[in-house]
């Protein structure tokens, strides 16, 4: 009972993913409905259920959007794995601060970017201004779809992609940023 299970709003808006037995719980207390079930069946003492896999909460739950956590990782899939300044792609990246710590930069979005190992090298503790060097797009938060949350699940779970408005768009998006 711990395979993934689409949680929608009321709306149909995504929500979060949960497992099979919090989705069962939501069921019999009337508070979600199934939209569609996986392979299967889950067997109780007492009772026979078909797996769910997607499901609808019976009310509306306001919330504000989900951010990107600031981590290396997001920070390279924001820049496409792409070093900001010289444009070279590839895994062997790192964090470069626009403005350097020592001079009150702060570890923000707006101060991160991906660098590779040459350029932050050359860069050092020095600004854009004094290395001579330019951003090739300026650093910003990315901005976070029901995609982005859902992303690692939307291969496994081919019944969801038609709940999931960005699916189609996927491929692009992850080669656009």
């Amino acid at each position: 009972m711990s395979a993934a299970v689409l949680v929608l709003n009321q709306n149909y808006e995504p929500l979060n993913v949960c497992n099979e037995r919090r989705a069962i719980v939501l069921i019999n207390r009337g508070k979600a409905e199934v939209l569609e079930h996986g392979k299967g069946h889950i067997r109780t003492p007492s009772q026979n259920y078909a797996r769910p896999s997607v499901i609808r909460l019976m009310y509306l739950i306001r919330r504000p959007r989900p951010k990107a956590r600031l981590t290396r990782r997001e920070v390279f899939l924001r820049d496409n794995f792409t070093c900001q300044y010289c444009g070279a792609r590839g895994k062997d990246l790192t964090i470069d601060h626009v403005i350097p710590r020592h001079r009150g930069g702060k570890h923000t979005w707006e101060n991160l970017v991906s660098a590779c190992r040459a350029c932050n090298h050359r860069k050092g503790g020095k600004t854009l201004e004094e290395a001579k060097m330019a951003l090739r797009r300026p650093p910003s938060q990315p901005k976070v779809s029901p995609y982005y949350v859902l992303n690692q699940y939307l291969q496994s779970y081919t019944e969801w992609q038609k709940f999931i408005p960005e699916w189609e768009l996927a491929p692009l998006m992850a080669h656009a940023s």
